[in-house]
């Protein structure tokens, strides 16, 4: 296990057990993939500082989800290669026992022309050794296309696909369709899907395309909104026609998931969560940017999509708090900025939810609730802290009849990270400036009664 720095030892924003890399920028997770029994995760990081740019691979290992160690950069650009400018997002397959990654290669100074590279490892994924040429080095036909990135590659009966972000000018953002029978030769099919630009933006980032149950799953990012969608449908003669379309972690911190299936037969997914203060507070700070709780995505008896945390994270539970029928108020016994919060509320006709990060005299909290009246989970960071947008997070969850909520949060300093019902998240960055702004409660209006409150106090990963 690799020790935080020690530079950071004091800074109380900094998360705890969510993934970082040991300091400066990270965004996007990149090739994650279990290798022979370990847990590999590959993100977008900048070794010069704590600020987008200079793209290169991080490179993180784990035998449990949960606890980490650094390892050597794995991907840096190559003067006068296809990656010169930049190695941009990509995944990582097994090919026959040769472990690869496929990636995006930028040159140009405005990172405008864009390819497809392959690298492989004969190492045990500790160094990796580069195709001097790209393997999908322009997009179909020459098009003129707002972006040509983040490959997504998995393997079929009669060779390896791919799928590559794009958007087709006039019409919107897509997926284009590759097949290849060694990783090397691609034939361009067909766009997989073209989506409405007034609905799904213009350019579709960072795309993940899997069997689901007996349905298949796209999520993508798309450009201009900045969120996460996802569609849940049908696949066949290489086209893809959605039944059910959601997004994930609606108005939240995440972006640019990656999700890949593990020994257990599981779909895992990470995701970047951005920060939310000022590019000088995060420079100054040494470090940007968090990866998510690892998530399993299943498909849930009536078709829509289901997010749990990992099971693995139980690991790092702490002291325990429990409560039953409990009343609204301020807990005495519980206090932190570090900890798992699983609440279990029967709706009233009001507001029911949860209070953390509260100080001693309330200057500093923040509310996690439902609104039954707007059907929505709502964090309302007013007065979370001056660093933070003063708003309200709104969500749109609609509570169906005779169910109850449970609000199972991940709260980590910085971080936010509610799971609801197990089919809906919603991830915030909070940046309270109180060092007593540790306090939690709990509140239940208009007849909701609060069933059941477990709090455990949370370890480092990294300790």
């Amino acid at each position: 296990m690799t020790s935080q720095p020690d530079r950071f030892a004091n800074d109380s924003q900094r998360p705890i057990y969510h993934f970082m890399p040991p300091a400066n920028w990270m965004n996007d997770p990149n090739g994650v993939i279990q290798w022979q029994g370990q847990y590999h995760l590959f993100y977008q990081y900048n070794p010069n500082g704590a600020f987008w740019g200079t793209m290169h691979w991080g490179h993180a290992i784990s035998d449990d989800l949960v606890h980490w160690r650094h390892l050597p950069i794995a991907l840096a650009p190559t003067p006068d290669g296809p990656d010169a400018t930049g190695c941009f997002s990509g995944c990582a397959v097994n090919n026959n026992g040769v472990p690869t990654l496929i990636y995006t290669g930028v040159t140009g100074k405005t990172y405008e022309i864009q390819a497809q590279c392959l690298a492989t490892s004969a190492d045990g994924l500790l160094t990796w050794q580069k195709r001097e040429e790209a393997v999908i080095p322009t997009p179909p036909n020459g098009m003129n296309t707002p972006g040509f990135r983040d490959p997504y590659v998995w393997r079929e009966a009669d060779g390896w696909y791919a799928i590559v972000g794009s958007g087709i000018p006039g019409s919107g953002g897509t997926v284009f369709l590759y097949r290849s029978p060694d990783l090397i030769e691609w034939e361009y099919l067909n766009p997989l899907l073209v989506g409405d630009p007034a609905v799904t933006g213009t350019m579709w980032e960072c795309p993940n395309f899997f069997a689901l149950g007996d349905k298949h799953v796209l999520i993508m990012s798309p450009l201009p909104l900045r969120e996460v969608h996802y569609m849940i449908g049908s696949y066949a003669n290489h086209q893809f026609t959605p039944e059910i379309v959601g997004k994930l972690d609606t108005r939240g911190i995440l972006y640019a998931p990656l999700t890949t299936l593990d020994e257990q037969g599981r779909r895992l997914m990470w995701g970047w969560f951005t920060e939310e203060r000022s590019v000088d507070l995060q420079v100054s700070a040494g470090w940007s940017g968090a990866q998510s709780v690892p998530r399993v995505l299943s498909l849930l008896p009536d078709g829509n999509l289901g997010i749990e945390p990992v099971p693995e994270v139980h690991a790092l539970r702490g002291q325990h708090h429990h409560f039953a029928d409990l009343g609204a108020g301020i807990l005495d016994s519980v206090r932190g900025d570090a900890l798992e919060i699983i609440a279990e509320f029967e709706p009233g006709a009001e507001k029911c939810g949860l209070t953390v990060r509260r100080s001693s005299n309330g200057e500093e909290q923040t509310h996690i609730y439902y609104d039954p009246q707007k059907r929505q989970v709502v964090v309302d960071r007013r007065q979370s802290s001056a660093d933070t947008p003063v708003d309200l997070l709104e969500v749109p969850f609609d509570l169906r009849d005779g169910k109850s909520l449970k609000l199972h949060i991940f709260l980590d300093r910085s971080v936010v990270e509610i799971f609801v019902n197990g089919r809906a998240t919603i991830a915030s960055r909070i940046y309270p400036s109180r060092g007593d702004s540790l306090g939690v409660g709990v509140f239940a209006e208009g007849g909701a009664k609060i069933k059941t409150l477990d709090v455990w106090e949370m370890a480092s990963i990294w300790e």
